[in-house]
């Protein structure tokens, strides 16, 4: 028996044998033990979110996003609240179960009444049979409750890296950008209820299998309830542009983000994790690869499709071009290859919050 077999098979995951997984060449072991693990905690249903870019505004300055403060190349917008009642409405009326709030990352009391607004819409619309996740970056405890007390259940606040001195990389040396900030803002999470997500990026500049074996305890050690991590993808209007041809090639940023996947749904057998765009920018069927490996979630994208290009936080996203219908189809079509099944009209919510609580 091979000395990845043996991991696997006695699930001995320690830091040491986690970067002998990820750099191990026998990929299709371990996400063969992640997909029976998969099968007998989650089965084979795949929940959807409908995903609406509320807005591109953003204060931070992240050395890696292509929405990052200080692009004056991107033009920004904030949808309406026609644009979003139109969006829940789609989300009802195709039985997507849950909604997605993603927007840049914005502290201010306009914002957070905004975001509140928009709760008490989704509420109304959906007569209170949708499962709403927000991810709008660091906030006080206080706002994060206001927003639990409006009807949010879920929240993702990716860690993005979770040792301090990569992250200091990753983002400029200022309070904007603080490393101790982000991870009081997750605990907040946790003290307010909310099923917590995270996530970082894999094959970014600078980053070692060691950063990513420690990311995988991360997760574990803060019991998240589920994760939406993805590939490192260039934007060429950002700072870490400077590294694109240095950086691990896409094959091997695949392989790697598919372990990721697939060694996290072994460690962290019942939470929930997304398959995330970012796959599909990187490789054409990248999302069904994800489901394989360990993914159980899906987003298809029903902002309006005039601001799809607007809410690049990478190169290639895909489906810029395409309205919410076109998204939802294209989506299901994955599921489909990828031998799940749709799970509409219901909420998805974590197996492992629901155990913990």
């Amino acid at each position: 028996m091979s000395s990845v077999a043996l991991i696997l098979k006695e699930e001995r995951l320690d830091k040491e044998s986690l970067v002998e997984l990820l750099n191990s060449k026998q990929t299709d072991l371990i996400l063969n033990k992640a997909a029976q693990i998969k099968a007998k905690y989650i089965g084979n249903k795949v929940h959807l979110r409908g995903l609406i870019e509320l807005s591109n505004r953003c204060n931070k300055n992240c050395y890696y996003c292509g929405i990052r403060a200080a692009n004056k190349n991107v033009k920004r917008f904030m949808l309406s609240d026609e644009e979003v009642d139109r969006a829940i409405r789609f989300a009802v009326a195709n039985n997507l179960g849950s909604i997605v709030i993603q927007s840049g990352e914005l502290q201010s009391e306009e914002f957070t009444e905004g975001i509140s607004h928009v709760l008490q819409r989704i509420e109304h619309i959906g007569e209170g049979t949708l499962g709403v996740t927000l991810s709008c970056g660091e906030q006080t405890k206080e706002v994060y409750q206001q927003w639990k007390d409006a009807g949010a259940i879920r929240y993702l606040l990716r860690i993005e890296a979770s040792g301090k001195n990569l992250y200091q990389k990753l983002h400029p040396n200022n309070s904007k950008h603080s490393y101790e900030k982000r991870l009081q803002a997750l605990h907040d999470l946790k003290q307010c209820g909310y099923q917590t997500g995270t996530g970082v990026m894999i094959g970014a500049p600078f980053q070692t299998l060691e950063n990513l074996a420690d990311d995988l305890l991360f997760m574990r050690d803060l019991d998240i309830d589920m994760c939406g991590m993805g590939p490192y993808i260039e934007h060429v209007d950002t700072l870490f542009y400077q590294y694109h041809e240095s950086l691990p090639s896409k094959k091997q940023r695949l392989d790697w983000t598919l372990k990721m996947i697939a060694i996290l749904r072994i460690m962290m057998k019942d939470i929930n994790i997304a398959s995330t765009t970012a796959m599909q920018s990187l490789v054409n069927g990248g999302r069904e690869m994800a489901l394989h490996a360990g993914a159980n979630v899906l987003m298809p994208n029903i902002t309006p499709g005039i601001y799809r290009e607007l809410y690049s936080l990478y190169e290639n996203k895909p489906g810029i071009n395409e309205e919410a219908s076109d998204s939802k189809l294209s989506i299901e079509n994955i599921v489909q290859r990828a031998g799940g099944k749709v799970a509409y009209n219901e909420q998805g919510n974590s197996r492992h919050f629901t155990k913990r609580n």
